[in-house]
C-alpha cells in the first residue's frame, strides 16, 4: 500500500477520521495540533508560526517559521511532505471559517498536483481532489454529486465517463462554470484531464 502524508491544518476539522498505518506520516500544521490531541494521533512533525496555536510546543519534531513569511503554514507542511517523499497527500482542516484560507489551500493543491502529487482535502461536507494531465476515479450518491473546475488554466481535452452528463475532449476554462452540478448513476465515474488541471469536488 502507498503510503501516505496525512496534514492537519486548523480549519473544520469535524470530517477528520483517519487511521494512521505504519508507513504514514502526520504533519500538524499549526492550530492543526489541537484537532490531533482531541483525537490522540501524535504528529510526526509540527510545522507553522504558531500564531493559531497559540504557543510554540517543544520536541525535536518542531519547525518554527517565522510569522511574515511567503508561504501558508499548509503550503510549507506540503512542501515538506514531497520534500520527504510523499507523493500521496491528504489534508485535513484545510476549509472552514476564512474563505481565504480555503482559497490558498486549493491553490496550495495545485501546486502539489503539478509536482506529481495525488491529493485530496476532507472536511464534513466534501472532498476535494486536484488533478494534472491524468486522471481519477470516484464514486457516490445521486444524492450527493460531483463538480468539475479548470483551475490554474485551461483543461485541454476534458472527459467524464458513467455519470449523468458526460464530457468527450472539452475545452474547460476557468471562467466556465460548465462542470457544476453533476451526479452519479450508480457507476464509478471517470473524469480525465489531457492538459491542465481541474478541482473535483464531491
Amino acid at each position: 500500500m502507498e503510503k501516505t502524508c496525512y496534514i492537519v491544518g486548523a480549519g473544520d476539522n469535524s470530517g477528520t477520521d483517519f487511521l494512521k498505518t505504519e508507513n504514514d506520516f502526520v504533519i500538524a500544521a499549526d492550530g492543526g495540533l489541537f484537532a490531533l490531541q482531541k483525537r490522540n494521533i501524535r504528529p510526526d512533525m509540527i510545522m507553522g508560526d504558531f500564531d493559531s496555536l497559540g504557543y510554540v510546543p517543544k520536541g525535536d519534531n518542531v519547525i518554527r517559521h517565522e510569522v511574515m513569511k511567503n508561504d501558508t503554514d499548509m503550503m510549507l507542511a506540503v512542501k515538506k511532505a514531497l520534500e520527504i517523499g510523499y507523493r500521496k497527500i491528504k489534508i485535513y482542516g484545510g476549509t472552514g471559517g476564512r474563505m481565504d484560507h480555503t482559497i490558498s489551500n486549493i491553490q496550495t493543491m495545485l501546486y502539489a498536483s503539478r509536482k506529481g502529487a495525488e491529493i485530496e482535502m476532507t472536511d464534513s461536507v466534501n472532498r476535494y481532489y486536484v488533478i494534472t494531465d491524468g486522471a481519477i476515479r470516484i464514486n457516490g450518491t445521486s444524492q450527493k454529486g460531483f463538480s468539475i473546475f479548470a483551475i490554474g488554466g485551461t483543461a485541454h481535452k476534458v472527459n467524464i465517463r458513467n455519470a449523468m452528463y458526460l464530457l468527450h475532449d472539452f475545452e474547460l476554462s476557468p471562467d466556465n462554470p460548465t462542470g457544476t452540478s453533476n451526479s452519479f448513476i450508480g457507476k464509478e465515474v471517470t473524469i480525465s484531464v489531457e492538459k491542465g488541471s481541474l478541482l473535483i469536488v464531491t
